[in-house]
Order: structure tokens, then C-alpha cells, then sequence
């Protein structure tokens, strides 16, 4: 068994679970000193507001008649159950990757245990230019997004490195 986590993606669970500690470590200190809808200004086009998000990303869903808890906790459990699955797939040279999948299991499951737990999701990061404020957001939200954006790195890279291996075959053929 601890073969099988040093040869693949599982070696990098340790990021979800910092991923997961520090949402729900922001997460409760924003429940301790903020009453909902508090808006404290940190910056000049970002405040720490408190809000609740009953939908998913952007309050989508977040007037539905409560079915949308479950449903989103479901989807939350699938694409997790998957990752783990991935991540023990994933061989040992690979690190973005897994790394990137760790940033979006760990913002996943910060995101289904505050459905569980309050029925909501806790939201309290929001940036905003002028009058226009992006859909506040947390920390599993972070997360989240900063796993995505490395599997687009990573995708870009890996689709380099066959392109390059392409142009050096043809090369090495036309000599």
C-alpha cells in the first residue's frame, strides 16, 4: 500500500487536505466574527463579505426548492470517487497532474462538507471593480480553480512535448 502512494498521483493527498484545512479554517473564523451579509473592506476593490450560496459556482441553482444540496453533493462525490481513481492511476513521473487534481479534490470536498454540515456553502471573498462585483467566493473555490488551470497547463505542455516529438521524428526520417 505505501508502495502503491509513492508510485502515483495519491503521493500528493497531503495538498487536499491542506487545501480542505485552510477553507474550513477561513471558513469558521468568518462564522466567529461576521454577522451574514457583513461586508468588512480589506482593499479598495476587494471586502471580506459573508454570504451564503445554497446554489454552485456564481449562486447558480441558489433559488431551487433544496433539491440542489444533494445534487450537488452527489456530483461533488462522483468527480472525487474519480480523482482518487486518477490519482492512483497516475504514474510517478507525472507531478502537475496530480497535483492539480489534489487542488480540486481538496476544494471539493471543503465545498460538499459545508452543504452537509450548514446546507449552504460559506462564501466571503469578494473582488469588484467600480459598481461590478465578481460572485463572492471562498477558499475551496480557490482551489478549485487553481487545480483547473493547471490542468490546462498541464494539457498545453503535454500537447507540446507530442508536437515536438513529431517534428523530431520527421525529422529524423527526412535524414
Amino acid at each position: 500500500m505505501l508502495n502503491m502512494l509513492r508510485q502515483s498521483g495519491l503521493r500528493f493527498l497531503w495538498l487536499s487536505l491542506v487545501v480542505f484545512a485552510l477553507d474550513q479554517w477561513t471558513k469558521y473564523a468568518v462564522l466567529g466574527s461576521m454577522q451574514l451579509y457583513q461586508s468588512v473592506e480589506v482593499m479598495p476593490f476587494f471586502n471580506l463579505t459573508y454570504v451564503h450560496n445554497y446554489g454552485a459556482a456564481f449562486s447558480f441553482l441558489h433559488d431551487a426548492a433544496g433539491w440542489q444540496r444533494w445534487f450537488f453533493t452527489g456530483i461533488a462525490a462522483v468527480v472525487s470517487t474519480l480523482i482518487l481513481w486518477w490519482l492512483r492511476s497516475t504514474p510517478r513521473h507525472q507531478v502537475m497532474l496530480p497535483v492539480a487534481f489534489c487542488f480540486i479534490l481538496g476544494g471539493a470536498l471543503g465545498n460538499v462538507y459545508d452543504r452537509l454540515v450548514h446546507g449552504y456553502v460559506i462564501d466571503f471573498l469578494d473582488f469588484y471593480v467600480g459598481q461590478y462585483h465578481w460572485p463572492a467566493f471562498n477558499l475551496a473555490d480557490a482551489g478549485i480553480f487553481i487545480g483547473a488551470a493547471m490542468l490546462i497547463v498541464d494539457m498545453l505542455i503535454n500537447n507540446h512535448d507530442k508536437d515536438s516529438g513529431k517534428d523530431q521524428a520527421s525529422t529524423q526520417r527526412s535524414k
